[in-house]
């Protein structure tokens, strides 16, 4: 579908798969989420959402729904907000209006389950116009804890910027890229903010937290400091901000699908200093609501200018 309708207004941006097989399903079944295209009318429950917030951990997910709730006026004290995919242990999932709020667990392989579902999810249900955020938390590479990274690039522990995945015993390679336009309005929303040190920068995806990371606290290390201080050094250098473990995936199957994509992770330590966080639980607890406080601010920013154009 074309971006544009000449001589009108924007069309809808659907939500694209790649997969002739799925006709032929008599019920695509999301397991981990357990739905179901018969067994739920997807559409009615997920038909009007624009923005899908992805973060690791259940509890940071169901905590951004309360908040976003609360910041678009949508909240309900007799509501606990029910997780919907309650059949499964896998995943958690909460919906305020227009905002879908999904955990992912942690590493690539983790994300990526979820995604293929997720992406599904949004097709089968004809969303259209969705921005997906992953919102989460990293290790910053010379960056003062509780800066927030907007991510420019993610990039492998080489510093390229592709993810590479076996398919059928072949390597198949793919972009990274993320909206570039996505991450300069949420530049634009923190300068107005105004409250935490915000920067974009290229973002490392490994496929590990201890050795895959250069740490030195794993229960294995087969490397001295010097050679850590070194490969963050060049990691630095190559425009690196902050280490996580999913963005690289989440990257190439959101630009496969269509999705308006954008990470948003604050650091909670400078690996440089260290490997270990040394701030206290209620220090940490503050940096991790900073993406949120960011993107709900994003959110509440464009569903305003929808309604003021609309009216």
């Amino acid at each position: 579908m074309d971006s544009k309708d000449e001589g009108s207004a924007l069309c809808s941006s659907p939500v694209y798969v790649h997969n002739p097989h799925l006709d032929a399903l008599k019920e695509d079944i999301l397991y981990h989420f357990s739905l179901g295209t018969e067994t739920h009318n997807l559409q009615d429950m997920f038909g009007d959402v624009k923005f899908v917030c992805v973060g690791g951990s259940p509890w940071r997910m169901k905590a951004f729904t309360e908040y976003i709730a609360a910041e678009l006026g949508m909240e309900d004290p007799q509501s606990e907000y029910p997780n919907i995919c309650a059949g499964t242990d896998r995943y958690a999932m909460y919906k305020v209006g227009p905002v879908l709020s999904v955990s992912h667990g942690m590493g690539i392989p983790s994300i990526a389950i979820m995604l293929h579902e997720l992406i599904k999810l949004l097709y089968h249900a004809k969303c259209t116009d969705v921005t997906i955020i992953r919102i989460g938390t990293s290790g910053g590479v010379g960056l003062e804890p509780g800066t927030v990274v907007v991510t420019k690039q993610s990039v492998d522990p080489t510093f390229q910027p592709r993810f590479e995945q076996v398919i059928l015993g072949k390597t198949v390679v793919r972009n990274t890229d993320l909206d570039q336009s996505l991450a300069e309005d949420l530049l634009q929303c923190n300068k107005e903010l105004n409250q935490f040190k915000t920067v974009v920068g290229n973002t490392m995806c490994t496929l590990d937290f201890y050795e895959g990371q250069a740490r030195l606290d794993g229960a294995f290390c087969s490397y001295t400091e010097k050679d850590k201080q070194e490969y963050l050094n060049k990691a630095q250098e190559a425009g690196v901000c902050n280490i996580e473990m999913e963005s690289s995936v989440f990257a190439a199957m959101c630009k496969l699908s269509g999705l308006r994509a954008a990470v948003v992770c604050v650091t909670l330590l400078d690996r440089l200093k260290g490997d270990q966080l040394g701030s206290s639980h209620e220090v940490l607890h503050s940096y991790q609501q900073r993406p949120q406080i960011l993107v709900g601010y994003y959110i509440k920013k464009q569903l305003n200018a929808k309604a003021a154009k609309d009216s």
